[in-house]
């Protein structure tokens, strides 16, 4: 094991079949070593997560039809693969099983932890199969979290080249992303996404040469290409500008999987397992002055607003508020202030009503929905001009809510209604790319 291994992985759709697994296999057998980090076949973790809620609720015939339509689904996709279903036997039964135990709070995650368990088993059957020199490497064996559901490096790293040394000498060592185990010892998992967590996690602990995400787009747009035609791929990016596009709303790229890549210098590029052979976009540590790259938009935000006479020039109140914000778990997307108010913007209403309720002691409170948060994303910083003026003129017709500006060096983000998304995206590709 060097650091010219590649850390590969695979999201849903590029594994969503037995044909795209044919496919990926031969894009994995090119002779380089290199560690594979699978997700669950597209469809099967909302699958399984239906099947768990009738496990929760107690209808066992629900769960047990669920169960059945999964099983010949995998029978199918076995047979495309000329595999025997025999390889996932074990698996299912074990599956079968959960569907009949009372539930508890552990049910869900054991129950979603098996669809990364049976892609990975059959990919490697596959290959094995197929005479490439193939080994699946349990997640469970070495990806860790701590009581506060992150990653614990330490722990992972240990585990991890402690299974290398029992795995290592494989060509192609194939692996779960998603999954994990807790500092219980329990299953559990990184959350959606939380492949490229996996991913990006593996390559940083091994120093990899690099990680690449493959999925169904060809890197990452400089606009929705759903909303605005005419759209291409940004061909390189700063780690700092990917994190701030995947945060607001660029979803081809979880938020999270950057920081690990980040700290530890290991680029990222993005592909397309449709289209192989394009560049896609590569990720590092080096910007490009003076130049925007892309737009993203970031739907169901709430825009809070607490104004009080209380503010002017006082100490102590802002700590206030963003103590109740704390108190609930809720992140601060965008927030602005003025001597009487503050406006701050949420992406997570599930706690809104309470911490609504709080604020209100400190002032008068208002709150719209049906938000969207548009972002600029380039290097932006403060010696540029020019540009922060361009993006506001191409938005002169669509009202804007707030604008947040000089937070970061890599963004200028506005809050609009969402009924203006469209035309906001439209209107500063037509400024910015054309």
């Amino acid at each position: 094991m060097t650091n010219m291994l590649k850390v590969l992985k695979f999201g849903g759709t590029s594994v969503g079949s037995s044909e795209r697994m044919r496919a990926v296999s031969e894009l994995i057998a090119d002779g380089e070593q290199k560690i594979v980090v699978l997700s669950a076949m597209s469809g099967t973790t909302n699958h399984l997560l239906q099947m768990s809620e009738y496990i929760r609720v107690g209808n066992t015939s629900g769960a047990a039809d669920m169960f059945k339509s999964l099983e010949t689904k995998y029978r199918k996709e076995c047979v495309g693969l000329d595999i025997d279903f025999s390889v996932l036997q074990a698996m299912f039964k074990s599956l079968r099983r959960l569907c009949l135990r009372p539930y508890t709070a552990q049910t869900e995650k054991d129950v979603v932890s098996y669809g990364e368990l049976i892609s990975t088993t059959m990919m490697t059957a596959f290959m094995v199969q197929s005479g490439y020199d193939a080994v699946l490497m349990p997640a469970l064996d070495y990806m860790r979290i701590n009581e506060d559901g992150e990653p614990d490096l330490y722990t992972t790293e240990t585990l991890l080249r402690e299974q290398l040394d029992k795995y290592g000498s494989h060509l192609y060592i194939i692996t779960q992303g998603f999954i994990c185990r807790n500092a219980s010892g329990e299953v559990d998992n990184l959350k959606r996404g939380g492949s490229d967590y996996t991913a990006s996690v593996v390559g940083a602990l091994l120093d990899a040469q690099e990680i690449q995400i493959w999925t169904d787009i060809d890197g990452m747009h400089n606009n929705d290409p759903r909303y605005v035609e005419g759209t291409t791929p940004v061909r390189h990016l700063s780690f700092d500008e990917a994190a701030e596009l995947a945060y607001f709303g660029a979803k081809i790229l979880h938020p999270t999987c950057i920081l690990p890549a980040k700290m530890h210098n290991v680029p990222v590029r993005l592909l397309n397992t449709m289209d192989p052979k394009a560049p896609g976009t590569y990720i590092d540590n080096v910007a490009t002055p003076g130049t925007v790259k892309a737009v993203a938009a970031k739907d169901g935000i709430y825009a809070v607003r607490v104004q009080s006479d209380r503010m002017l020039m006082a100490y102590g109140f802002l700590s206030n508020v963003f103590k109740i914000f704390e108190k609930y778990r809720t992140a601060i997307d965008l927030i602005t202030t003025s001597e009487v108010a503050v406006s701050m913007s949420v992406d997570n209403g599930s706690q809104l009503e309470a911490i609504l309720s709080e604020l209100r002691t400190l002032g008068t409170v208002s709150v719209e929905n049906n938000m969207t948060i548009i972002s600029v994303v380039g290097d932006l910083q403060p010696d540029n001009k020019g540009l922060e003026s361009v993006v506001v003129s191409a938005l002169k017709d669509i009202p804007i809510r707030m604008i947040s500006y000089g937070g970061s060096d890599h963004n200028i983000s506005l809050l609009i209604s969402s009924e203006n998304k469209v035309r906001a995206l439209q209107a500063l590709s037509t400024n910015l790319f054309c």
